[in-house]
């Protein structure tokens, strides 16, 4: 993964790459016996300053290559020394390992032709969790654009046309001991294997410091959206007594606005490999089955996000955050103590207002439905990549039904004379501290900004705009406070880059991919610029939110 640390992290599909896989394979769990699902880990301090390595050197180099306005659109590899390539390849044993299997002459023109920022962003600096590259030789079967493909010139539409009579009717056999089933997210007791299986085998940062916590609840939330389909949950169980739930894909359908196209897609999540059986290539196999069942259901592009490089991301957003209590974020090891301050100066500057400030500012209700499902809808239409809501999505996603203990997502409206004017929203995700800092504190709790839209927007020259996202995010965080969240999380997406900096979020050192799944476009502006940091003239390109 690329965040340093899940609070800080997006819930990402997981591709193991096939070289991970041949060199860090564990005793694999035997079909038909119970699994003891242990983690060793270590604890985490906080970071003091340090020399630059020669590998952080080198990046630093590389990106310096970059810099210029004239190199943000294309800079190939092929510009770079044989040396600083050589070198790369070093960086990125995944990929360095799926080349060897290519002639040496088609490998050199397959990385010469790839995006210097392409390769960087795949990079990891440490090597745990490391998923530089996933299989490029299994991607490069898959309808997704090639990164060396040129597309500028082509027509926006399906990379390859599926013939429905020729989709597969049963699902391609597993390994010996292992069986294919649908999950049943209605029992309770399968909610709690799906929460195992994910919490101890999903996502993880670098330093085995904090792990995602994914609720019962929030699983509910995610994964059972209007129109939810059971044969998109798909799981894989040992054979035999234990009935060992090893394995997870989840597709929900969403309509999904691609510049002037409208389409039927499935939103890909949680992806999850339990860590024995890594050595399997079950995730390549979880992905044709997927797409088997949603071919045969008449759907035939899919969309879903990733903190690492694959083929090939149509726009890419960095994470910031935002401390709301910074001396816990600093006792577990999340954020460091700055040179040259203190606590308690840390401490004062993350102070927020006790109270919001905007008027008629209150939390959603239901009444409320229509005229936010009206302001969003016409507020998404000024992005090329944005989900198109139906009024029971907005129900589902927008409206609180739980109580303040399993609390999901929190959302807030402004209502002028009986009118929506404004509204505003986040989700909760926490992570688990592991190792010795959970000692004090066992669990964190981030917010994740959501979706939001103001009719400041639809000014002349947007006048108005930013001063009014600065006042209604600072609220949004004002209220993540109060609800006791410890950290507020914002990707670039969206208008954020129009507030990020000033509400005093911090820059992450992760990036989230989006991509597209059998439909071919040009690259989707992702709020961010060739320096990758926060552009108010890169707004415009994604505004879909992915859990």
């Amino acid at each position: 993964m690329a965040e340093s640390h899940p609070v800080g992290a997006p819930p990402e599909v997981q591709l193991e790459s096939e070289s991970e896989a041949e060199s860090g394979a564990e005793e694999q769990p035997q079909a038909g016996e119970e699994t003891q699902d242990t983690t060793t880990t270590t604890a985490g301090k906080p970071k003091k300053k340090k020399k630059k390595s020669k590998k952080a050197k080198l990046l630093s180099a590389l990106k310096g290559e970059k810099s210029s306005e004239a190199a943000e659109s294309s800079k190939t590899a092929s510009k770079l020394p044989d040396e600083a390539v050589k070198k790369l390849l070093e960086l990125n044993p995944s990929l360095k390992g799926e080349l060897a299997g290519i002639p040496p002459e088609k490998a050199s023109e397959i990385l010469k032709k790839m995006d210097v920022s392409q390769l960087l962003s795949g990079i990891s600096l440490s090597g745990k969790n490391q998923k530089d590259m996933a299989s490029y030789k299994f991607w490069g079967t898959q309808p997704v654009l090639k990164f060396d493909e040129k597309v500028d010139d082509k027509p926006d539409g399906p990379i390859k046309e599926v013939t429905p009579e020729i989709v597969p009717k049963i699902a391609a056999p597993l390994p010996e001991g292992y069986e294919w089933v649908e999950l049943d997210l209605t029992d309770e007791a399968e909610i709690k294997e799906v929460y195992k299986l994910l919490s101890q085998h999903y996502v993880e940062d670098d330093h085995a410091m904090f792990r995602f916590n994914y609720s019962a609840v929030f699983l509910d939330w995610a994964l059972k959206s209007p129109g939810w389909k059971k044969g998109w949950h798909i799981g894989v169980r040992a054979k035999g007594p234990s009935r060992l739930l090893v394995a997870s894909i989840f597709g929900i359908p969403i309509k999904l606005r691609i510049r002037q196209n409208t389409l039927d897609v499935v939103e890909i999540n949680f992806m999850c490999v339990h860590k024995k059986l890594r050595s399997r290539r079950l995730a390549p196999v979880l992905i044709k089955e997927i797409t088997r069942r949603c071919n045969l259901d008449g759907v035939y592009q899919a969309i879903y996000t990733g903190g690492v490089v694959l083929p090939t991301p149509v726009g890419s957003c960095r994470y910031f955050h935002r401390s709301l209590d910074w001396l816990k974020l600093y006792e577990v090891g999340f954020s460091p103590l700055p040179p040259n301050t203190t606590q308690a100066k840390m401490i004062a500057r993350n102070q927020l207002p006790p109270h919001t400030s905007t008027p008629g500012w209150r939390v959603m209700e239901e009444r409320d439905i229509d005229q936010v499902h009206d302001l969003l809808s016409r507020y998404l239409e000024r992005f090329e990549l944005a989900q198109v809501f139906t009024r029971d999505e907005i129900e589902h996603w927008l409206v609180n039904r739980h109580k303040p203990e399993d609390q999901v997502v929190w959302s807030f409206v402004v209502e002028q004379d009986g009118k929506i004017t404004d509204f505003g929203s986040f989700y909760c995700l926490e992570s688990s501290v592991i190792g010795d800092m959970s000692k004090k504190h066992d669990k964190i709790r981030a917010a994740y900004l959501y979706y939001y839209a103001t009719e400041q927007a639809f000014n002349p020259k947007e006048k108005g705009l930013k001063d009014r996202l600065l006042q209604l995010n600072q609220d949004l965080l004002i209220e993540a406070k109060k609800a006791k969240f410890d950290v507020f999380n914002a990707l670039t997406l969206h208008d954020n880059p129009m507030f990020l900096e000033q509400l005093k979020f911090g820059a992450g050192d992760g990036q989230l991919h989006h991509y597209l799944y059998n439909w071919r476009t040009k690259a989707i502006n992702g709020g961010i610029n060739s320096k990758n940091q926060p552009d108010e003239s890169k707004r415009g390109g994604i505004g879909i939110v992915l859990l």
